[in-house]
């Protein structure tokens, strides 16, 4: 197995876990919008699962789709750092709602996330891209759900 591959991979489930972690404290700060955020807490796990079934059998298979990943492992490990840090100062202190929101999109459409996105959003792709795109059904645009959400509660103005 290609462990350049495969720390990448790693690098990127740990980004979808970490969204998925910081969803959900927001979810525990903001009842108000606790299901949107638990809804989108699960999304970013089943992205972290899928992540992790294509390392186990498409990596193996020689065709991992490399479209879904950054163009560099440090972006991911930046993000997650940043993340790391996040988590533990909001888990003092959480956010103002609507900055909580704003960071979600800016979360979003960062690199680490975007290409997974974009990867499962596409109308053509490899087969291993049509394979996730099933898998992963209808967990996807999280950026403008999360804008769509915040125009339509009033919650500031998204970036």
């Amino acid at each position: 197995m290609d462990a350049g591959l495969e720390s990448f991979i790693n690098e990127a489930v740990s980004l979808e876990m970490n969204v998925s972690r910081l969803y959900a404290l927001f979810q525990d700060h903001f009842p108000e919008d606790g299901e949107f955020w638990q809804t989108l807490s699960i999304e970013e796990e089943n992205h972290a699962l899928l992540l992790r079934l294509a390392r186990k059998h498409f990596v193996p298979a020689g065709i991992f789709p490399r479209e879904i990943l950054p163009e560099s492992v440090d972006t991911l490990k930046e993000m997650n750092r940043e993340l790391e840090r996040l988590l533990a100062a909001y888990e003092l202190e959480p956010p103002e709602r609507a900055d909580a929101f704003r960071l979600a999109v800016t979360l979003e459409e960062s690199a680490g996330e975007f290409h997974l996105q974009r990867a499962l959003a596409a109308e053509r792709g490899s087969e291993a891209v049509r394979i996730l795109q099933t898998l992963n059904s209808d967990d996807r645009d999280h950026a403008d759900r999360i804008r769509r959400y915040m125009e339509e509660r009033g919650i500031g103005e998204a970036p």
